[in-house]
């Protein structure tokens, strides 16, 4: 089995500038990621797609290869899928074919390799096209989200069934966390994103699935950390 690992980091980051790279308990964000990668046995290649030559630099001296991505794929407004696929080709390119394409956002350091470990091997052992991994939701579009209702001044519910009165009643939802997304090379290059086939997932505690955009989510991991 061949299973690399990517981690995707612009420079461009606008919630929270240099995120990537930002000291997170005395190591940047982006070592958390590549840390992990390393970790995992079936992982024997870890790669960093980036525009930014300070952030190749880090992760370069972590001990990860660096793919040189294009700058009309770092934008604000370009579709990280499309990085996927570049990066997918430029290792094919270079080695050969591989198996298993495993993304390790940088945003998600409090990840364990279990995590990891079990999305691989969820996507190995049914027939889906993707593994992602989810955490139980403290919402649900079933009970208590609303959105506006036409052009109006009045809301209403998501999906509203009007025999759940209770959020017991209401079907078990899941926010997609960016822990880890396990695929093929060939569902990446023939898809259009990571909804577009059978998709399966592994959940993930809410602890180990923070995922870094703002300020206030670098010092709640900084603080999960620190309580560990």
């Amino acid at each position: 089995m061949t299973c690399y690992a990517f981690i995707f980091a612009r420079g461009g980051s606008k919630g929270l500038p240099r995120k990537n790279i930002l000291p997170l308990a005395g190591k940047p964000l982006i070592n958390w990621s590549i840390g992990i990668a390393k970790s995992v046995p079936d992982i024997s290649r870890v790669f960093v797609s980036t525009d930014d030559e300070e952030i190749a630099d880090v992760a370069k001296a972590a001990g990860a290869e660096i793919i040189d991505r294009p700058k009309e794929l770092a934008s604000d407004t370009s579709a990280e899928w499309l990085s996927w696929q570049h990066a997918v080709k430029w290792v094919e390119h270079k080695y050969g074919p591989f198996e298993y394409f495993v993304s390790l956002p940088a945003t998600s350091p409090l990840r364990a390799v279990k995590d990891v470990e079990a999305t691989i091997d969820r996507l190995k052992e049914t027939s889906a096209d993707i593994c992602i991994t989810v955490s139980p939701s403290e919402r649900s579009p079933f009970f208590n989200m609303i959105k506006c209702k036409d052009e109006s001044d009045f809301v209403e519910l998501v999906i509203n069934h009007g025999n759940i009165v209770r959020r017991q009643d209401a079907p078990e939802v899941f926010d997609i966390t960016t822990v880890a997304y396990a695929t093929t090379p060939y569902f990446i290059k023939h898809s259009m994103g990571v909804m577009s086939g059978n998709v399966t997932s592994v959940c993930v505690p809410k602890e180990r699935a923070v995922d870094i955009d703002t300020q206030l989510d670098f010092d709640f991991a900084q603080f999960l950390i620190d309580k560990r």
